[in-house]
C-alpha cells in the first residue's frame, strides 16, 4: 500500500509489448506530430499574416489551431521519447502538468468549436447582424472565455485529482495521464468529488452539443430555403469543414469515456485514445483547408513568397561569393 505522498513517478502504458513495434509508433507518433505542427502551423500564420483572412471564422480557426498544436506537444513528445529511450516513466509533478494541459487544450477546443458554430450560425441565419453580433470585440472576448473557461476547468480538475490520496499502486492504463485512470488508483470515497467534476464537464459538453445540433438544424432549414444552387453550395460550404471536425472530435471522445466496461480492453482503450486526443488535431488543418478557397489561396501566396525570398537570398548568396 503506498499513497500519494511516497509517489514520485507514474508508469505509463506501454505503446507495444516489443521493440519493434515501439519503433513503428515512435515513427507513427513522430509522422503525426510533424503533420499537425506543419498544418496547424501554415494556418496560424496564413491568418495571422494575410489581411484577407482577418474575419470572425478565420479568427476562431487561428485559435482552434492553437488548441490543437497545445494538444499534439502535451502527450505526443513523452510517447515518442518512451518509445525511444524503451520507458514508461513520468514523474508525478510531468504527469500533473501533462494532465493540466490536456484538459485546458481539449476544453477550450470543446468551446471554441461551439463558438465556431454559433458563427457560422449568424453568418447564414442573421447575415443583416453579422457584423454587429460578431464585431472585433465580441470576438475576442468569445475567445477570451473559451480560454479562461479551458484555464479554469483544467484547473479545478488537476487540483482536485492530484489532492486525492492514491494507494493502488503507480500503473496507469494509458499512454498519457489522463483523470480516469489516475481515479482507479485512489483508495478514498473523496474521489467522489472528481466524479462529481467530471459529471459536471459532461453535462457542460451536453450543452455545447445540444447547442451544436439546434444552431445546424436551423442553419440546414436556412440554407434549404435559399432559391438557387449556388447559393446552396456556397452556404454548405462553408458549414461541412466545421461539422466534419466536430463529429470527428465529439464522436471519438464521446465513445473513448462512454463506451461499455464489457468491449474494454489495453489495446483498444489505446487505439480510441489515439482517435481523439491526436487523430482530430492532425486532420482539422486538412478539413478546413480543402473546401475554403481564400485559405488556400492564401496558403499558396505564403508559400510562393518563402520560396521566391529564399531563391533570392540563395541566389545573391551565390553572387556574392
Amino acid at each position: 500500500m503506498t499513497n500519494s505522498s511516497s509517489i514520485s513517478q507514474f508508469l505509463l502504458l506501454p505503446l507495444a509489448d516489443t521493440w519493434q513495434l515501439q519503433l513503428l509508433h515512435l515513427w507513427l507518433f513522430l509522422g503525426i506530430s510533424l503533420a499537425a505542427l506543419l498544418g496547424n502551423g501554415l494556418i496560424i500564420s496564413a491568418v495571422a499574416c494575410d489581411h484577407h483572412l482577418h474575419t470572425p471564422m478565420h479568427f476562431f480557426l487561428l485559435n482552434l489551431s492553437l488548441t490543437d498544436l497545445g494538444c499534439i506537444c502535451t502527450i505526443v513528445p513523452k510517447a515518442i521519447h518512451n518509445s525511444l529511450w524503451d520507458t514508461t516513466t513520468i514523474s508525478y509533478m510531468g504527469c500533473a502538468a501533462q494532465l493540466f494541459f490536456f484538459v485546458f487544450f481539449i476544453s477550450a477546443e470543446l468551446y471554441l468549436l461551439t463558438i465556431m458554430c454559433y458563427d457560422r450560425y449568424v453568418a447564414i441565419c442573421k447575415p443583416l447582424h453579422y457584423g454587429t453580433l460578431l464585431g472585433s470585440r465580441a470576438c475576442a472576448h468569445m475567445a477570451a472565455a473559451a480560454w479562461a473557461s479551458g484555464f479554469l476547468n483544467a484547473l479545478l480538475h488537476t487540483a482536485n485529482t492530484f489532492s486525492l490520496p492514491l494507494c493502488h499502486g503507480n500503473a496507469l492504463g494509458q499512454f498519457f495521464c489522463e483523470i480516469p485512470q489516475i481515479l482507479k488508483l485512489s483508495c478514498s470515497h473523496s474521489y467522489l468529488r472528481e466524479v462529481g467534476l467530471l459529471v459536471l464537464s459532461i453535462c457542460l459538453g451536453f450543452c455545447c452539443f445540444m447547442f451544436i445540433v439546434f444552431s445546424y438544424v436551423q442553419i440546414f432549414r436556412a440554407v434549404l430555403r435559399i432559391p438557387s444552387e449556388q447559393g446552396r453550395h456556397k452556404a454548405f460550404s462553408t458549414c461541412l469543414p466545421h461539422l466534419a471536425v466536430v463529429s470527428l472530435f465529439l464522436s471519438t471522445s464521446t465513445f473513448a469515456y462512454l463506451k461499455p466496461p464489457s468491449i474494454s480492453f489495453p489495446s483498444l482503450d489505446l487505439a480510441l485514445s489515439v482517435l481523439y486526443s491526436v487523430v482530430p488535431q492532425t486532420l482539422n488543418p486538412l478539413i478546413y483547408s480543402l473546401r475554403n478557397q481564400e485559405l488556400q489561396d492564401a496558403l499558396w501566396k505564403m508559400m510562393t513568397t518563402c520560396f521566391s525570398a529564399a531563391l533570392t537570398c540563395q541566389f545573391s548568396s551565390v553572387q556574392c561569393s
